[in-house]
């Protein structure tokens, strides 16, 4: 099998996985809440891994809220610091037509509970220009959201600018790090915002972990009410998943640079081959600065789910888009904003790289689609009589 789907989902880490077999076996379950010698011991464990995360990121360990996803921690940020937000004049919400879906879904909900979002739109290389976003942030702006890196073209947005403007006219700043995570240097020196997501599945950890960062002086009403995580986010810790990911982001952090130099001369040596050797292909997003990982091609007269069947069939693991949009025959919301038809739009696919990929890989992948394209082309092919 080649897995080409980092994106969506990477391998746990062989040192994460065993710190959960251990977790998991080791008789360590106690609730963190409890005061008895078994609950003190889970609450020094959170705590290690909250200091863990807060050292990898440049922040304390009072400003990590531990989610458990993704998804939650861009709900939260979103909608919890809208619910509080000091200034109630403030009724302006800045986001992108280019964040992920569960991002969509908060700034949705933010307009049925009264808010005026502005939802800004990507030029054609995916990149949502600095000028719009600077002429968005108007002084009526209560919070601003936009994604470090794009989960399916893997474009770089302008948060540390980004950032910067919102902090110079006090509104609060977000920005989903998901994508970022492991793949270019990340900590709160390099985009000083005020709230940071993070998902454990993207950098070597278990699926169903997040982070929230929630700076020093703001403050975030919570969805689920309860005393933990500093009174943001009710619910007993799940103390394994906390250290799993304090583990995957330590060692993603530490391996940072030596993988990004190596997978982004994978990826760039895939490109250039494909490119060479097919017609009517098209990099999305190659205009912009991309994660080194990421390549989302468009093929010319292909219906991408058809290629990515025929790839699948010889082992070959990629994606038509985010998988938390899998099952929907809906072209990429994505690539659409970018400016794609929805034709185009479905003859795209996603080939995400990882820290296990191999030049060996590289080859299989690209002969494998010189045999495919021309295949699928000719069966789609006006006349054909398939």
């Amino acid at each position: 099998m080649i897995y080409w789907d980092h994106n969506a989902a990477a391998p746990v880490r062989a040192e994460v996985g065993a710190l959960l077999a251990k977790a998991f076996t080791g008789g360590g379950f106690g609730n963190a809440s409890s005061v008895h010698g078994g609950g003190r011991e889970a609450r020094g464990r959170l705590d290690a891994a909250r200091a863990k995360v807060a050292r990898v990121l440049g922040c304390e360990p009072k400003e990590i809220c531990f989610t458990a996803s993704g998804s939650e921690a861009d709900a939260l940020a979103l909608l919890g610091a809208y619910a509080a937000r000091p200034v109630k004049e403030r009724r302006r919400v800045v986001g992108s037509t280019v964040e992920h879906p569960a991002l969509l879904g908060a700034l949705t909900q933010l307009e049925r509970e009264g808010a005026q979002v502005v939802r800004l739109a990507p030029g054609p290389d995916g990149r949502v220009p600095l000028e719009s976003l600077l002429e968005a942030l108007t002084p009526d702006t209560a919070l601003c959201s936009l994604m470090w890196a794009n989960n399916e073209t893997g474009v770089l947005q302008p948060v540390a600018e980004a950032a910067r403007a919102c902090r110079q006219r006090g509104i609060l700043f977000h920005t989903d790090a998901v994508q970022a995570a492991g793949k270019v240097p990340l900590t709160l020196r390099e985009v000083d915002a005020d709230l940071l997501s993070l998902s454990a599945h993207k950098f070597g950890g278990p699926q169903g972990a997040g982070v929230l960062v929630v700076r020093k002086g703001v403050d975030v009403r919570a969805l689920t009410p309860g005393h933990q995580e500093g009174g943001r986010r009710g619910g007993t810790q799940n103390v394994p998943y906390a250290e799993a990911l304090a583990l995957a982001l330590e060692l993603a952090a530490n391996d940072q640079a030596a993988v990004a130099e190596r997978v982004g001369a994978l990826r760039d040596g895939f490109e250039q081959q494909v490119l060479a050797r097919l017609s009517g292909v098209t990099v999305n997003g190659a205009g912009a600065p991309r994660v080194p990982n990421t390549s989302n091609l468009r093929f010319d007269g292909v219906e991408g789910e058809a290629l990515l069947m025929a790839l699948d069939l010889e082992g070959i693991h990629v994606s038509s888009g985010a998988a938390c949009a899998s099952g929907t025959l809906s072209p990429s919301h994505v690539l659409r904003a970018m400016g794609l038809s929805p034709a185009q739009a479905r003859g795209s696919l996603r080939f995400s790289l990882g820290p296990t990929t191999t030049d060996a890989e590289v080859s299989r992948v690209v002969e494998a689609l010189c045999t495919h394209v021309p295949r699928v082309r000719a069966l789609e092919a006006p006349g054909s009589s398939a």
